[in-house]
């Protein structure tokens, strides 16, 4: 429930009454005894979705502008008489003014939040060079970037060209800063002591689900954007949705930054699109979300402005969304195709170690060198076969082209194939 409280100014008292009858809510009229301004203060309990339309009936009939209204979350509220109201006014979400204000009250100050972003990306990216899960969704937790990834859409639906241009300023000068920020943990702790000597990040797990991005990551996007309007309409969740949030942008973009500390462009453009996808859809599915919701400028005039608006932002996301989705597609299938490729070769090399052509020789699979991107560039797969043999036994000359063979027909590639032949006994 809310508890909305109208200070009406001198010579406005039955206009608040008579617009209060009309709407059918109960109220209280406490006379106003400060400096003359207002001549009383009016109580209103009221369903959330009762507040928007009774502030707009109030501005319809006349209220004046310098009044003061203000409404309050009531924690509790005895009274049977609220089931009706409740039954009246039967939406759950919250009204566009309280909307509005709570998408301020989650961008913080621009310091704060350059503060809170930092910090979060000093710790994610440790948990990225740590390949620590739990420390990198500790970081999310700090991260302030649900405020400003909503804020920007709700300036945009409710026509608050001031709300909405920080949001975007915010979004993407801290996803920047992120970005710069990792860099220079990277580039300070690279070679040093806490690192291991020539350390290749694309082999830390953490990091290489950041690089290797496919199309299902638009899930988590799109879920985040959904979860937190849902979160910002309904006052439920928020720490929780935040983390989420923060999860689809600060990881990306500290892997960016280690892209760039560790100078490799492969990681600080696949990361880096990462990044850039989750934003957008973030942003796209709040803004359609807010508007099917009903969220609507105050000014009716300006309705049909900020549609126009709103459809040209929501169709420059979706073809910046498809565009930046063909590098996640194009990620995704090279991803399939190099370990489809290391699968049939640890399938084959298991059948050669059970087939009597190859005696009491085992197989075993050292090392396989074929990465998403070579599916594209044509680069051979290399593969490094370490061959078990009984002691003295000594293997044909055409060998390892053999071995080749039999990898290649199962995987239907070119292979470069090496074997390293090793004499072995087993103990009784």
């Amino acid at each position: 429930m809310r508890l909305v409280q109208v200070f009406v100014p001198q010579g406005d008292r039955e206009l608040v009454l008579e617009t209060a009858d009309r709407t059918g809510v109960d109220y209280a009229v406490s006379e106003e005894t400060s400096r003359g301004e207002f001549e009383a203060v009016v109580s209103i309990p009221v369903p959330p979705a009762a507040v928007e339309p009774l502030l707009s009936s109030f501005r319809s009939a006349g209220l004046a502008e310098d009044s003061y209204i203000v409404v309050t979350a009531a924690e509790t509220i005895v009274s049977n008489r609220t089931t009706e109201l409740t039954g009246r006014f039967g939406a759950t979400r919250i009204s566009r003014e309280e909307l509005q204000a709570r998408a301020e009250d989650l961008a913080p100050a621009t310091s704060t939040y350059v503060i809170l972003l930092v910090v979060s990306t000093i710790i994610s990216t440790a948990g990225l060079l740590l390949d620590s899960a739990a420390t990198i969704i500790g970081a999310m937790v700090v991260a302030p970037l649900m405020g400003p990834a909503l804020a920007a859409s709700v300036g945009v639906v409710v026509d608050e060209d001031e709300l909405a241009t920080r949001g975007v300023v915010l979004q993407v000068g801290g996803l920047a800063a992120a970005i710069v920020t990792a860099a220079l943990v990277g580039w300070l702790l690279r070679g040093t002591v806490l690192l291991p000597p020539g350390l290749d990040i694309t082999t830390i797990p953490q990091v290489r689900e950041r690089i290797t991005p496919n199309a299902l990551a638009l899930f988590l996007a799109l879920g985040s954007g959904v979860a937190g309007v849902i979160s910002l309409t309904r006052n439920v969740g928020s720490v929780l949705v935040g983390v989420a949030i923060a999860v689809a942008l600060v990881p990306p973009a500290a892997t960016a930054g280690l892209g760039i500390a560790w100078g490799s462009p492969m990681v600080v453009v696949t990361a880096g699109t990462l990044v850039l996808v989750n934003l957008l859809s973030i942003n796209l599915t709040a803004l359609i979300l807010l508007w099917i919701s009903g969220y609507r400028p105050q000014q009716t005039a300006n309705i049909e402005r900020v549609y126009g608006r709103l459809r040209s932002r929501v169709v420059v996301l979706v073809v910046a969304i498809a565009v930046l989705s063909v590098v996640l597609g194009a990620v995704t299938y090279g991803t399939y195709q190099s370990a489809t490729v290391e699968h049939d070769i640890q399938s084959e090399l298991e059948t050669m170690s059970d087939d009597p052509a190859f005696a009491e020789l085992q197989f075993r699979e050292i090392d396989v060198d074929y990465e998403p991107h070579d599916v594209y560039t044509g680069t051979q797969p290399s593969v490094t076969v370490l061959v078990e043999r009984p002691p003295g036994e000594q293997e044909p000359d055409d060998f390892a082209d053999r071995v080749r063979d039999r990898l290649e027909s199962a995987t239907g590639v070119d292979l470069q194939v090496i074997v390293e032949l090793v004499d072995m006994q087993r103990s009784g």
